[in-house]
């Protein structure tokens, strides 16, 4: 168990403007890692091995991306018994995102709205931090997510990804990439058919590449929405399947409104997430099982809020589960909890 319980923290963050509270968060668990200090939050990880894409997860829960953007804190996100940690999303170049504020909380529905806009500090930096962190070493899976520059010509958005897989590569276990933010105009058009269908053909290619040059195969990931019907989802299904994809991550946060209607900040521009998108995912899920068949890897990600929560993900139809909102939400606690409940 953690020395500090997250009880006692948790109302001192959500005193603060919730990005200055994300924030504080990070850079204390980035200054902390790695010391006697990382006890406050620290506790072991669950053994619950399970093999996925050619990849042995020490446990089925993991950190999804977002929280951490920069991979300043990966280290000490595995103190929390993670079996796998997914960083990013993180662009060739560094970016701000878009304007403050652009995260908010509605505590109301276990839920957050964020319009972040891939902010990160580029390719380069992401990198050296990766290359710093000892918790593949130490038996950990890290996933790194990579996206498009805001100012990349959707048109052009290959080259970024390209430019992303190519730097991030020789430091993955596996690569995302990450269509479905709905926060960089236009990104979630590349879900469409063809888009979805000439991204991923240039991709591959260049993984190809990399896996004769490297002599080592790094499994590729794609993460995509919730606000697909079914019809979009097995046009993606099959996509992914023609185009030798190792996996899929459903989902990322909504557009939909409907769950917390009348709360406050209810209204924000941006990607709903935390308890209101569980249904939504969920769905996804299915409808991804359904059509991809046993056998074919699927993270599972998006309002898992308890232990439950997470055994009802994996029903749904995912191998393996990640938490973000839960995580700010519950704490570390939840980690183990969720773990266990997968396990037993």
């Amino acid at each position: 168990m953690p020395l500090i319980p997250y009880a006692l923290t948790r109302p001192f963050l959500f005193g603060l403007d919730a990005e200055h509270a994300h924030e504080l968060t990070l850079a204390s668990i980035a200054r902390l890692q790695n010391t006697p200090l990382q006890c406050l939050w620290q506790q072991p990880r669950i053994d619950d091995p399970v093999t996925l894409a050619g990849l042995r997860f020490p446990n089925r829960i993991g950190l999804a991306a977002g929280l951490d953007k920069n991979g300043r804190c990966i280290d000490g996100f595995g103190a929390m018994g993670f079996g796998f940690i997914e960083v990013g999303t993180v662009t060739p170049k560094g970016q701000p995102g878009n304007p403050k504020p652009r995260i908010f909380r509605l505590p109301q529905a276990d839920a957050l709205i964020n319009r972040l806009g891939f902010n990160n500090d580029g390719l380069d930096a992401f990198i050296a931090n990766v290359r710093r962190a000892g918790f593949r070493q130490r038996g950990g899976l890290l996933g790194l997510n990579i996206g498009k520059n805001a100012t990349t010509p959707i048109e052009d958005a290959v080259d970024d990804y390209l430019l992303g897989l190519e730097g991030v590569y020789p430091h993955a276990d596996y690569v995302t990439v990450n269509i479905s933010s709905p926060n960089t105009q236009n990104l979630r058009s590349l879900q469409s058919d063809a888009a979805l269908d000439a991204l991923l053909g240039r991709l591959q290619e260049r993984r190809q590449q990399l896996i004769a040059r490297q002599g080592r195969s790094v499994p590729m990931f794609v993460k995509i929405a919730p606000d697909l019907d079914e019809a979009q989802v097995g046009v993606i299904a099959a996509t992914l399947k023609k185009n030798a994809v190792d996996g899929v991550i459903a989902t990322n946060t909504t557009l939909s409104r409907d769950a917390v209607q009348g709360q406050s900040h209810a209204t924000e521009v941006g990607g709903l997430s935390g308890r209101p998108v569980f249904e939504a995912s969920n769905r996804v899920v299915g409808q991804l099982r359904a059509a991809l068949g046993a056998g074919y890897p699927i993270i599972g990600v998006g309002g898992v809020m308890s232990g439950a929560d997470a055994r009802a993900k994996r029903d749904a139809g995912a191998d393996v589960v990640q938490i973000y909102t839960g995580l700010i939400y519950r704490g570390p606690a939840l980690v183990n909890e969720a773990a266990r409940a997968l396990r037993d």
